[in-house]
């Protein structure tokens, strides 16, 4: 049993790193703040430490421990559930995305029983579920969608051998141009900026950016020249690290009507060469080398290595590969001047498809077999741009960095959350586990950051954060959540899991909930949980799982739960940072688009 809170003194502060003279002025603070909070329960004392910001990103990591465990060493989990160390303030809950539509929408949709944003979520989160069309329909006004042919409507259940309806009925659009027109709604403006980037160890660089006209322009020049080599339908594959002209690549793809076919950088020979005859790619785009911590790793002889696919071959450093090319390959200079004659190198007329069009081609990670083939239609970026809007807060004006790749869910999601919702997506050309990445994630102001747990552990492990000023921003550890949210004045992080099939999550944080370390609060919006039986009948109770969202889900119980949690997900634990410029708050939402596995 560790020391309370009020027996915390000099020579333990001390112990963890401060210098006495510090560890005395520390301790004078922290007398004081106790003292006045006589009768405060634990995490009224552990609210009360944070917005004084009592302690500092600077400080020893051993000192935020000591506080944290200090304050909740009488805390009873088992009746209180985890400790809480982030709460939303009611006044600015009301300016999240969430909140703001609740306050307009939750009286007609509730009633009575509306009273706002903080105290009601659980109520409105549950009438998502049983009315979700009209959540949807609050959801299409404020991302940045616009369809060539409206819906017939929101969700159509007619047709009875269809799970779930169909959404969206006869709706025409493509989701690529949504993510490059502007949007007067979201005041989304050509001038405004879509990706910011730097290259690897170039940390006395400024920042590149790149506005959505310019995206829009250089975009529209690659579908011109995709259309020199392919035929419309097409699938066409991307071997590379998530660079900015990955995401040119990417977008270009879907806006000439072709599909694209997502494949790790990491793979070895053999598993590309299953994913494209999986796929049947008739085509793929790589860069001749992968630059790590200043080393180049060999990337377009596994691509070669594959197959005879004819590939473009990107340099990662310079205007000419670093390479010798089969015949049948190109440079990527030479796929450019494709156009050189195009009477409107920079116009491209977008490929208009039905919303339940196929337009990337995604795979389960094979490790217990042949990777399972998961196609994403134009639904998925409208889901992943729903989560961002309502569980992330996502605005114009954000930045959000997430280190992955597009042949991980994790990169398409957070291309079209940024892009459709008018913020910037942030993209370092090198690895995420040195300190170059956290200087750029500084420099480029990053207000959303999202990681998996094992990049936050070598954070910790290799200090190589230290000095950095992260406190623009918001693991699934304990430890490893309070060593970061220390980084950033315990800002929120949103805990997420989801799958590939899903484009986004099923249980989430929320910025309408208080928060615990390596929990979720609540099923994602418009998503019901279902517990099965062994036959896989339904059980007729949902108190269990009001009880759970109530008091939070652990990361042990959901493990305990996942096997009976409906049909086959593919579960991905990862989490989010979120920052906070309007007060202390967290968000967490999406909703069922119909089966897009």
């Amino acid at each position: 049993m560790g020391k309370n809170i009020r027996e915390v003194g000099v020579v333990d502060l001390v112990k963890v790193g401060l210098k006495v003279d510090e560890a005395e002025d520390f301790d004078n603070i922290l007398k004081q703040l106790i003292d006045g909070s006589k009768g405060l329960d634990p995490k009224e004392i552990w609210k009360e430490l944070v917005a004084r910001k009592v302690f500092k990103p600077w400080h020893p990591h051993g000192l935020h421990q000591l506080l944290y465990y200090s304050v909740y060493n009488d805390w009873d989990a088992s009746i209180n559930g985890p400790p809480l160390y982030w709460f939303p303030s009611l006044d600015q809950s009301k300016l999240t995305n969430l909140g703001h539509a609740m306050e307009i929408h939750g009286p007609k949709f509730l009633g009575a029983m509306y009273k706002d944003p903080f105290t009601s979520f659980s109520l409105f989160q549950k009438f998502t579920v049983e009315h979700p069309e009209a959540y949807w329909e609050i959801v299409l006004k404020e991302i940045s969608v616009k369809f060539h042919e409206a819906p017939k409507c929101i969700l159509d259940r007619t047709d009875k051998s269809k799970h779930g309806g169909t959404w969206l009925p006869g709706s025409v659009l493509n989701v690529a141009e949504c993510c490059l027109l502007p949007s007067s709604r979201l005041r989304k403006e050509d001038d405004s900026v879509a990706v910011v980037w730097r290259e690897d160890r170039c940390d006395d660089s400024s920042v590149n950016r790149m506005t959505y006209k310019e995206l829009r322009e250089r975009v529209m020049l690659v579908a011109n020249a995709l259309d020199t080599m392919f035929s419309k339908g097409d699938a066409i594959a991307i071997d590379m690290p998530m660079t900015v002209h990955a995401v040119i690549i990417y977008l270009a793809i879907i806006l000439a009507g072709y599909v694209v076919v997502s494949i790790a950088d990491s793979f070895a020979a053999r598993e590309i060469a299953t994913r494209l005859r999986v796929s049947k790619a008739k085509g793929i785009f790589t860069q001749d080398f992968i630059l790590r911590g200043g080393r180049k790793f060999p990337l377009y002889s596994k691509v070669a290595e594959a197959g005879p696919l004819k590939a473009v071959v990107l340099p990662v450093i310079g205007d000419d590969v670093g390479i010798q090319l089969r015949q049948q390959d190109v440079s990527w200079k030479d796929f450019l001047s494709c156009v050189d004659y195009h009477p409107g190198p920079k116009y491209y007329p977008p490929v208009y498809r039905p919303v339940d069009s196929v337009i990337n081609i995604l795979f389960s990670s094979g490790t217990t077999g042949e990777p399972k083939a998961i196609p994403w239609t134009q639904l998925s970026p409208i889901r992943c741009a729903a989560e961002a809007w309502g569980h992330i807060d996502m605005k114009v004006g954000d930045v959000y960095c997430w280190p992955t790749n597009l042949g991980w869910v994790m990169g398409p999601i957070i291309l079209f959350s940024s892009f459709l919702s008018g913020a910037a997506l942030a993209l370092y050309h090198g690895s995420p586990l040195e300190r170059s990445f956290g200087k750029f994630v500084q420099d480029s102001g990053v207000s959303v950051f999202g990681y998996g747990p094992s990049l936050v552990k070598a954070w910790k492990n290799t200090n190589c954060l230290q000095g950095l000023d992260w406190t623009k921003k918001e693991t699934s550890n304990v430890d490893d959540d309070l060593w970061l949210a220390s980084k950033a004045y315990y800002k929120p992080i949103i805990e997420c899991c989801g799958g590939t099939e899903l484009a986004s999550s099923y249980i989430q944080g929320s910025m309408l909930q208080p928060q615990a370390f390596g929990a979720f609060s609540t099923a994602t919006m418009t998503t019901g949980f279902v517990i099965l039986d062994e036959l896989g009948v339904p059980y007729m109770i949902n108190l269990v799982l009001v009880k759970w969202v109530y008091s939070l889900y652990t990361s042990e119980l959901l493990t305990d739960c996942l096997m009976l949690i409906t049909r086959k997900f593919t579960s991905v634990g990862c989490q989010y940072i979120r920052e906070c410029t309007y007060g202390d708050m967290v968000t967490s939402s999406s909703g069922l688009l119909g089966d897009i596995s």
